[in-house]
């Protein structure tokens, strides 16, 4: 039997910074104008210190995708789509990978119990909490926003809620996920965020940018 040892990479108690902590977020929402906000084509919020961990296993394993759902309560969701709970989500991410996002600080009793009704299956579980971070988009003007950003079709017929795709967006790569009619989510790796935030602030200059704590 092979042991894993599993920790937490924010202890209780511990200090933490999200990828985009440096920008002062939560100070921009705070002194912007009311006006400014109720106005604006694009509202954007990071949802920081969630916990994402990997998944990889079989999916062709009925034993396996019950365990999971049983560890989670989630099923596991097919190709370029996204399931949700309240504040979780599983995403796929290949034919045997999958993204699950938790409230913060869940992260670690979330993979012993993921670790404890998989025993036994052929599985890899990594926390990547540390390594990205989710920017959400509202308002009238994010398609148009996604539109100018990235090639990737964003017409409702061709992304429904419920859809999450890895593609090109500002010369680089990220995930977009539609999690509902007005809401979209920008799932961006820590080393890319401060390039997308200073993409996301010039390319929707023209509707006007609110930013929510």
């Amino acid at each position: 039997m092979t042991t894993v040892n599993v920790y937490k990479q924010r202890p209780d108690g511990g200090y933490a910074e999200s990828p985009l902590f440096h920008a002062g977020l939560d100070e921009l929402a705070r002194n912007a104008p009311l006006h400014k906000s109720s106005s604006a084509g694009v509202t954007l919020r990071e949802n920081k210190l969630l916990g994402h961990l990997t998944l990889r296993g079989n999916p062709d394993d009925s034993n396996f995708a019950g365990a999971v759902h049983q560890a989670i309560g989630l099923e596991l969701p097919g190709a370029l789509t996204l399931v949700s709970r309240g504040e979780a989500s599983l995403q796929w991410l290949g034919p045997d990978e999958w993204l699950l996002i938790v409230p913060s600080g869940e992260e670690f009793a979330v993979e012993k119990s993921l670790r404890e009704a998989l025993a036994g299956h052929h599985i890899q579980v990594v926390n990547v909490s540390g390594g990205q971070t989710i920017l959400e988009l509202t308002g009238p003007k994010v398609r148009e926003l996604l539109m100018k950003s990235s090639s990737y079709d964003v017409h409702p017929r061709s992304f429904p809620v419920g859809k999450a795709v890895g593609t090109t967006f500002a010369k680089t790569q990220l995930v977009i996920r539609r999690t509902s009619e007005e809401t979209w989510e920008l799932l961006v790796r820590r080393s890319f965020s401060d390039y997308i935030w200073l993409w996301l602030q010039d390319a929707s200059a023209e509707f006007g940018l609110a930013i929510k704590a």
